[in-house]
Order: C-alpha cells, then sequence, then structure tokens
C-alpha cells in the first residue's frame, strides 16, 4: 500500500501496490501493520457497502460525535464517486476546510478518512458500489452532519444532484452543526 499525504493533516489517499504479471495483478488492499507504519490506527469495527443506481446521487455529510467518532477507509469498487472530506474538529485550524479524491473502480484508489472528518460523496456513474471499513459501529445517537450545500465549505459537486435522503436533505448548516449527539 501506498500512502500519499493530501491538503489537509490526517487523511491520506491510498494507491495500490500492484505485484503484476501476465494474469494481471495482486495488491494488498489492507494490512493493519502497514496501516501502523504509515501512523494510522485502524480497527476494523464493520465494513458496508453503498449501491448507488444513478449517476448525481449524494451521500453526506456524515460524522459521528465523541465518544463515537469513527475513522473510514473508502474504496469504489464499481463506477466512479466525487469523495469529499471535510475537517470538522473544533480546536483544527483546517476546520471547514476539505479535500476532494475521485474513486473509481478503474484508478482503485482508497482514501483514509481520520475522526474529525465527515464524508460524503457523489456517484459519476450508474450502478457504483462504494465499500468502507469503519473503524466503529455506527451509533445512531452520535451520528451528525451537516448540508452538501452548505456555501460556507463551498463543495463543488461535479454533477447535479439526482437523487439524496430527506435526511440529508434536512442536514443543518456547517455552523449549526453538533459536537455532541445528534445533529440540531
Amino acid at each position: 500500500m501506498i500512502f500519499r499525504e493530501l491538503q489537509l493533516d490526517g487523511p491520506r489517499l491510498i494507491e495500490l501496490e500492484r505485484h503484476e504479471d501476465d494474469r494481471g495483478f495482486f495488491a494488498r488492499t489492507f494490512c493493519r501493520a502497514e496501516l501502523a507504519a504509515a501512523g494510522i490506527d485502524f480497527p476494523v469495527a464493520q465494513a458496508n457497502l453503498s449501491f448507488n443506481r444513478r449517476p448525481g446521487t449524494l451521500r453526506g455529510m456524515h460524522y459521528q460525535t465523541a465518544p463515537c467518532e469513527e475513522a473510514k477507509i473508502v474504496r469504489c469498487v464499481r463506477g466512479a464517486i466525487h469523495d469529499v472530506i471535510v475537517d470538522v474538529r473544533p480546536d483544527s485550524p483546517t476546520v471547514g476546510e476539505h479535500v476532494v479524491a475521485e474513486l473509481t473502480a478503474d484508478n482503485r484508489l482508497a482514501l483514509y478518512v481520520p475522526p474529525g472528518f465527515a464524508h460524503g460523496f457523489q456517484s459519476l456513474e450508474p450502478d457504483t458500489d462504494v465499500c468502507y471499513l469503519m473503524s466503529s459501529a455506527y451509533a445512531p445517537e452520535h451520528a451528525a452532519g451537516f448540508r452538501y450545500d452548505d456555501p460556507e465549505v463551498g463543495i463543488r459537486w461535479p454533477l447535479n444532484v439526482a437523487t439524496i435522503s430527506e435526511k440529508d436533505r434536512g442536514l443543518p448548516a456547517f455552523r449549526e452543526r453538533s459536537f455532541r449527539g445528534r445533529a440540531r
């Protein structure tokens, strides 16, 4: 696994280290020892799959609050996504800033999202599958988030939003997000 630093402190882009021959290639997609060597402590508590039928489907912006913060490793295994993470750490000098990665089945990149970052994505192709490894189990009482289109954060989504859940559409503005318990 090859770890690439991003503009914000903590998140990493993870590239496969391929071992190729005439059959194709083999690559490790998860290795606790390699993550630890890169300074990432990531105990897997849960694995999730998100199927997105239509291009323009948007999910986000989500995170969990203390004491149930979570880290994620996100990989698109079919189709393509425009993946966005936003720093929501209250004492961070980069709070409110975001980074974007395009994750596709073809580029096989993954994104490490540390605790203290909100996550969301938009599908770019039909029938897109996204796999997540989670460091802690979902805790609904600590689920939080903010609006995907909040002008303060300024995320530019590449497609018109075709599909979004009512829950995500109803999330509060970035400044109104909660750091303890449910989003207001």
